[in-house]
Order: structure tokens, then C-alpha cells, then sequence
């Protein structure tokens, strides 16, 4: 294997690391948004692992996702929640938009991460596609908002989104 390789997205082809999680989006983002080489913190990613593994449990609870495609997005997030992939966090905190770059680098990792999971390789999309992830449409505003939300209270709100991902019980 190479030092890259080559991923797709709607805008064609672009060449990323090859020991990369992250994949076109994110190195277009990287490419485009050089603005201040900050990243998000440790905290913000956490907490962004933590949306994504409850979001997979509770669309497969609901019949939308696929139990066995849920449960290796659950570990894969799990993972990130955890801090094993902090390095694939790579787009700069000042973007355009409201995150949707970072909630790429996020699916992407993520997407990647649930393939080795299932035995498959990074970056095949036809099993495991990082803009239809288990979040389905999560809206990062509201992580965003949720992280930003922090510093005014007591019991940080990633506490109440480590409690949403744990399986739901009937």
C-alpha cells in the first residue's frame, strides 16, 4: 500500500493518507479551512463519539438501520468517544458552516472504523457510507450547542449523552 489513496466523494477524487480513518470530505475540509491549526478538544470529541453511538442504537431500535451495521458504528464511535482516534480529528474548529465539516471527519472515521469491524476495508463505501451513517441527519448545531453549554452548569450535558447511549431497556 501506498502513501495515499484515493477516495470519492461528490466533488471526485482526492488522495488521503492511506493509514488515514478520515477520508474525502475531511481532506477537502483540511484543504480549504487552514485558518488557525486548532482542533476541537478531547471534550468535543468525547462527547460527539457519545451522540453518534446512542444515535446508531436508537435508529436500529427503531427498524432503520441494520442491527449488525449498528453495532460495529456503535464500537467504532464508542472508540472515538474513548479518545483511541483523536488524531483523525483534523479539521481546523473555524469552518464554514456549523460543523458539518467536523460531523464529516466524525462519519468518516466512524464509517471507517465500523468496516474493520465487519471485516471489510476502509473506505468502501457499499457497506458502510459516511453521509448515511447511524446518526441519520444529526444536526451538529446541537451537538455544538450541547458542548458550548458546558462552562453554565454543574453536570456537563456529555454526562446525560453518556447515559442516552447506553442501550435502551424496554
Amino acid at each position: 500500500m501506498g502513501d495515499t489513496r484515493i477516495e470519492r466523494d461528490s466533488m471526485g477524487e482526492i488522495a488521503v493518507p492511506a493509514n488515514a480513518y478520515y477520508g474525502a470530505q475531511t481532506a477537502r475540509a483540511v484543504e480549504n479551512f487552514p485558518i488557525s491549526g486548532l482542533r476541537f478538544p478531547r471534550s468535543f470529541i468525547g462527547a460527539l463519539g457519545l451522540v453518534k453511538a446512542a444515535c446508531a442504537r436508537v435508529n436500529a431500535d427503531l427498524g432503520l438501520l441494520d442491527r449488525r451495521l449498528a453495532d460495529a458504528i456503535v464500537r467504532a464511535a464508542d472508540e472515538v468517544a474513548g479518545g483511541r482516534f483523536d488524531g483523525e480529528f483534523v479539521v481546523d474548529v473555524f469552518q464554514t458552516g456549523s460543523g458539518t465539516s467536523t460531523n464529516m471527519n466524525a462519519n468518516e472515521v466512524i464509517a471507517n472504523r465500523a468496516l474493520e469491524h465487519l471485516g471489510a476495508r476502509r473506505g468502501d463505501r457499499s457497506l458502510v457510507h459516511p453521509n448515511d451513517l447511524g446518526d441519520r441527519a444529526h444536526l451538529m448545531r446541537l451537538l455544538v450547542l450541547l458542548f458550548s453549554s458546558h462552562r453554565r452548569t454543574a453536570h456537563p450535558p456529555w454526562n446525560r449523552a453518556r447515559r442516552w447511549s447506553r442501550p435502551c431497556r424496554r
